[in-house]
């Protein structure tokens, strides 16, 4: 009789599992499918930067939905079923993140990047740090007076989730806005590391609002801030210098695809086991593999095609689906009114704040290199919010007011990709005469 039952519980939970499996495939279906669609309504009739038509597409469909939702509510449960499913902040800061950093950077002008790289440093750690400091007084000052009493330290914590730009957001569009070289450069250079760095403020932030102020030396603070972002750095180049070890002892470009994707996959996984930055750690790596210089040594020109087009693929399917995820968690929001004109408020409070973080390098700068006329006012319009900012804010608790700085957030995300994504490709063309998009290297 025990063996009977202990049989039947057995089977019972292989059920379940594969139920479990299936759910999760039916839901992966439905998103990529949705994806699909959407990418190709943008490419067939809008033609649009694919971040913001999918963005945009993906928002009319959620009105769409709460629209039809007074007539039949089905459709609505079943796209909150979808999003109570799927972990957003997880899929995308521990699993989507890491994939998108490396083919991004491995994409990425490494001679540029190197000729600019004491900006970019600059922008993406300091810049990122001031910002965070500057938007959350800012707007611990305008929400007294809306009436929205919190405290100075969770404005803080918003401004550290809401400083860094979106790499993913401003690679799609800085492939269409035609900048000039040297100022891409700082632009990409800049959005690829200081979501990293960004990340790491967050959490540094969070850990000491989580576990007041009292509790946390600033020594402890420094040393878990270096510990991340030195580490990640650290194992970045040492997956690099391993992946482009194994790549250059051999002439298969299909293994040689693998490789890259396992070194991606392992890093990630390495990188939360030791505790330090996983994105920092996957720019580092997709630079150093993406150099000219290694790239030459290691790889034949058919390899390199295959990776190239292969990462290419993965950064467009990723992309893909965050921006329809990105629409759809809009379903989870608490929309109030004072929320709403909170976010209203905070546009220009970031948009200022970033500004002052680009201006004080750039004029830093500006003697040792050539920067384009107008760089802070374009660096500010082009540096977008995207999803990394909506996950690092679905991470905060209630303690924390996690449902203002959720609309907060998504408010202001919502400007950034529609409002300047659409405009920053016209922005350039009035600040920057046509001659000056063929600018060398400086």
């Amino acid at each position: 009789m025990e063996l009977f039952l202990f049989i039947n519980s057995v089977i019972l939970k292989v059920y379940l599992n594969k139920l479990y499996a299936l759910d999760y495939f039916l839901i992966i279906t439905i998103i990529i499918t949705l994806a699909a669609t959407f990418g190709y309504i943008n490419v067939r009739f809008l033609k649009l930067p694919n971040t913001i038509g999918l963005m945009l597409i993906t928002i009319v469909f959620t009105f769409g939905v709460f629209a039809l939702s007074y007539i039949n509510p089905t459709l609505l449960n079943a796209e909150k079923y979808i999003i109570t499913k799927i972990d957003f902040r997880t899929a995308l800061l521990d699993i989507m993140l890491s994939f998108l950093l490396f083919a991004g950077a491995l994409h990425t002008n490494f001679e540029q990047l190197k000729v600019q790289r004491w900006p970019i440093l600059v922008f993406s750690t300091l810049g990122v740090l001031l910002s965070t400091f500057l938007v959350g007084t800012f707007l611990y000052m305008l929400l007294k007076l809306t009436g929205l009493e919190v405290e100075y330290l969770y404005c803080i914590l918003f401004g550290a989730l809401i400083s860094p730009t979106d790499p993913i957001a401003v690679l799609g569009i800085m492939k269409k806005a035609k900048v000039p070289k040297n100022l891409e450069a700082k632009i990409v250079g800049e959005s690829l590391f200081n979501d990293g760095v960004g990340v790491v403020v967050f959490l540094t932030i969070f850990e000491v609002a989580n576990l007041g102020v009292d509790e946390v030396s600033t020594l402890g603070v420094l040393k878990l801030f270096g510990i991340e972002v030195i580490g990640g750095i650290a194992l970045g180049l040492l997956l690099g210098w391993i992946t482009y070890r194994l790549l250059k002892t051999i002439n298969d470009y299909d293994i040689e695809v693998i490789i890259t994707l396992a070194a991606v996959m392992a890093g990630t996984v390495l990188a939360e086991r030791l505790h330090v930055s996983a994105p920092l750690a996957m720019v580092t790596a997709g630079l150093f593999i993406g150099n000219d210089i290694v790239r030459q040594g290691a790889m034949s020109e058919l390899t390199e095609s295959y990776v190239d087009k292969f990462w290419e693929l993965i950064d467009i399917l990723l992309n893909t689906i965050l921006f329809v995820l990105i629409g759809m968690e809009m379903l989870a929001l608490e929309f109030k009114g004072i929320y709403i004109l909170a976010g209203l408020l905070a546009i220009p409070v970031v948009l200022f704040s970033r500004y002052t973080s680009i201006l004080l390098p750039v004029n830093f700068f500006k003697r040792k290199l050539n920067f384009v006329p107008h760089t802070a006012k374009i660096m500010t319009w082009a540096g977008l919010r995207g999803g990394i900012s909506i996950a690092l804010a679905l991470g905060l608790t209630e303690v924390m007011h996690r449902e203002l700085f959720l609309v907060i957030t998504y408010v202001v995300v919502v400007f950034s990709i529609l409002v300047q994504g659409l405009s920053v490709g016209k922005l350039v063309k009035r600040l920057i005469p046509t001659n000056s998009n063929q600018d060398p290297l400086h």
